[in-house]
């Protein structure tokens, strides 16, 4: 990694999201869609933000990050490519693991460890198992255990990668056989994980593209939709994505 440009830290924007309780992930992707090639941007946090170095670097920024202190983190991100924001390489995958929040209402310490798992699951240098695969395993064992939220998630991320309606039939087929013909009438069947399969389906049989179908479950299934959220919704919290 060429390191050539610190000189420049002290130019770059700063964006401190150390207050904030949601989903900060869009608004650091926009304003980093906005930075020229060769400048950059500064992101401070209470932990170290890992999940943000896969997504930056699709978009083509190098990083060094420094730690102030057990509750300061500053990320510097500069820019080497001009790369575009696709579902494919992952930068734009949806659900950023953005649960990790809460456990940065409990403490600094705890969230950075929740990262640190986080990276060894999902970051993992020459991983054995591709991405989507980990996220089919992940969504069958979320449904095995009812956690639909989850579960819906991890469907949704996989099709964005590319997963397609014959490896979902072959899924659900194995659910069926699995979890029981009841349990998949009474539970599966009724779940937002199911409709968003559905929903799939149906896009496909009508002809339109992924994005597009994307573009539908993200508005229907995002992070509004409260059987899908992971974050709370307090009475006066703003609805927003």
């Amino acid at each position: 990694m060429a390191v050539d440009w610190q000189d420049k830290k002290s130019s770059f924007e700063v964006i401190d999201v150390r207050n904030l309780t949601n989903n900060f992930l869009p608004m650091i992707l926009r304003q980093a869609q906005k930075v020229d090639l060769n400048s950059g941007l500064c992101v401070v946090q209470s932990f170290e933000p890992k999940p943000l170095y896969s997504a930056l670097n699709d978009l083509g920024f190098e990083h060094v990050t420094e730690k102030v202190s057990d509750h300061e983190y500053r990320c510097y991100f500069y820019r080497t490519e001009m790369n575009t924001i696709t579902y494919e390489s992952g930068a734009d995958m949806p659900f950023k693991p953005t649960a990790i929040l809460n456990y940065k209402v409990i403490s600094d310490i705890l969230a950075g460890t929740v990262v640190d798992f986080w990276e060894q699951v999902w970051e993992t240098e020459d991983a054995a198992i591709d991405l989507k695969t980990k996220l089919l395993l992940s969504m069958s064992n979320a449904m095995g255990a009812s956690r639909f939220r989850q579960a819906t998630r991890e469907l949704i991320k996989a099709y964005s990668l590319g997963v397609t309606v014959r490896e979902l039939d072959e899924l659900f087929t194995l659910l069926a056989w699995n979890q029981g013909i009841g349990h998949f009438s009474s539970e599966i069947g009724p779940s937002p994980t199911f409709a968003v399969y559905k929903l799939i389906k149906t896009k496909e049989q009508k002809g339109l593209g992924r994005k597009e179908i994307l573009d539908d479950i993200m508005e229907r299934f995002g992070d509004k939709n409260p059987d899908v959220s992971v974050q709370p919704r307090g009475r006066h919290q703003p609805r927003g994505r």
